[in-house]
């Protein structure tokens, strides 16, 4: 249960027939005993900090090897298989939820959405009114062409009858 080659207090239970609880307490008084507990400095059995870049390292490393290859990596990297399937799981569970995209938006996402919607309904608004005005500029225009300008044909109107 202690040492390089430790197994667990069930599989040492089966094998030699005292029962886990007894093998748990024994190794729980062992820690207890003086000189006998790990020292605080770290060591090769003391547990690590992982940051969210180094689990996301090993499990992609880990996805597609084979279980020789895998027990290799787990023994180099110092963790155990049910800790990867944890990491594994978390990953999986992240990326469902941004595939979702949030499950609920804030409120203040919900006012900025509302207030876009506003103002791209306004600018097609005021597209459509400068589309329209534009029309009846060249409309005008076209009308002057043609028949000349009112304002021309008032003033010679009022000419020739001498006013």
């Amino acid at each position: 249960m202690a040492g390089p080659r430790a197994v667990s207090a069930n599989a040492l239970s089966q094998e030699t027939g005292v029962s886990q609880g007894s093998l748990s307490r024994w190794l729980r008084e062992v820690g207890s005993v003086g000189g006998m507990t790990r020292s605080s400095g770290k060591t090769k059995n003391s547990k690590k900090a992982w940051t969210g870049a180094e689990k996301l390292r090993v499990v992609t490393e880990a996805a597609g090897l084979s279980e020789s290859d895998l027990g290799a990596l787990l023994r180099h990297e110092g963790m155990h298989e049910t800790q990867l399937a944890e990491w594994r799981h978390s990953a999986e569970a992240a990326l469902g939820e941004m595939a979702r995209g949030r499950a609920k938006p804030s409120s203040e996402d919900l006012r900025t959405a509302a207030r876009i919607k506003e103002l791209e309904r306004e600018v097609r608004r005021k597209d459509k009114a400068l589309a329209e005005t534009a029309a009846l500029l060249v409309l005008k225009k076209k009308v002057q062409e043609i028949w000349g300008t009112w304002e021309d044909e008032d003033d010679t109107t009022d000419a020739r009858r001498g006013k």
